[in-house]
């Protein structure tokens, strides 16, 4: 009986919480924030992005065959993750949604920053003081967005650049170390057959598949630089060079313009270097081909 009277209370108790839950419960759980969206424009439906900061050249970039570059003030290769970070403001919402008829209001008079994409224009205003969010007015509306979308329009225009020395769809096959003083000597190829299998071409090596895959990985697939910037090939002096072959049977040329204190490459075709720190710089050029010096 006693039992009985303590399930009883137990079940009387369960009741009693989820009543004072439901009740108790704040409202924000219940219903959420309105929020507005900025456009019912698509990242896809542009090809050109134009950054204009007052009393400054605008920088532009331009999409081909689905990549981002830089049109202007040179032509370059963009950071592709950058750029759509920019575009991105096209699915951008907000909680806050004024009309634009007054501005003044919005330090919308002398905006400090416009992006216009294709056609459609965004134009940047004042922060909020509460919120630290901006004013962006698109068309008749104004809304309160993520400064991320200005603050990334004015990074540094070589920060967004991209830091491969090879272009998105270019697939490594091989490379061609023989130019390179330290593999002269064994005139040094290395190519990869359809099985993914490394070749080495020097009679006496005794290479581990493991070792250069990894190499091949850390050191070409994922490598980045550490900067990059445009440059003039000087076709007066003769630098050090080597060749990356490419899948569609073409080859990538670059000069090795500085070896220390870091690696300097310069890719003649595109007028830019790219710098890489010594130790990766060192091990990019120098793959573990299993010669057992």
């Amino acid at each position: 009986m006693r039992s009985r009277w303590i399930v009883n209370l137990v079940l009387l108790l369960l009741v009693a919480g989820i009543v004072a839950f439901l009740y108790l419960k704040p409202q924000d759980q219940e219903e959420q924030a309105a929020t507005y969206e900025v456009s019912s424009l698509k990242l896809s439906d542009f090809d050109k992005l134009s950054i204009e900061f007052p009393a400054k050249a605008p920088v532009v970039f331009e999409k081909t065959d689905g990549f981002w570059y830089l049109a202007q003030p040179y032509a370059a290769r963009a950071d592709q993750v950058t750029v759509q970070r920019i575009v991105s403001i096209v699915a951008g919402t907000s909680r806050e949604k004024f009309s634009a008829e007054d501005p003044a209001r919005f330090g919308l008079d002398n905006p400090r920053l416009r992006i216009r994409l294709n056609d459609e224009e965004f134009i940047f205003g004042l922060y909020n003081p509460v919120t630290a969010e901006q004013y962006v007015a698109y068309k008749d509306s104004v809304y309160l967005l993520s400064g991320l979308y200005s603050e990334t329009a004015a990074t540094q225009l070589l920060e967004m650049l991209d830091k491969s020395p090879l272009k998105p769809k270019e697939e490594i096959a091989g490379f061609d170390f023989s130019r390179l003083e330290q593999w002269e000597e064994v005139r040094l190829q290395l190519d990869r057959d359809a099985d993914g299998k490394w070749q080495v071409s020097v009679p006496n090596a005794k290479p581990k598949q493991e070792e250069l895959n990894e190499w091949f990985d850390e050191f070409w697939t994922k490598i980045r630089a550490s900067s990059v910037e445009p440059y003039t090939p000087d076709r007066k002096n003769r630098y050090p060079s080597f060749s990356v072959k490419l899948k569609d049977g073409k080859q990538v040329h670059f000069e090795r313009l500085q070896e220390s204190p870091q690696l300097i490459l310069g890719r003649p075709d595109e007028g830019m270097r790219y710098y890489f720190p010594p130790d990766i710089g060192f091990t990019m050029l120098n793959p573990p081909v299993g010669l057992g010096k």
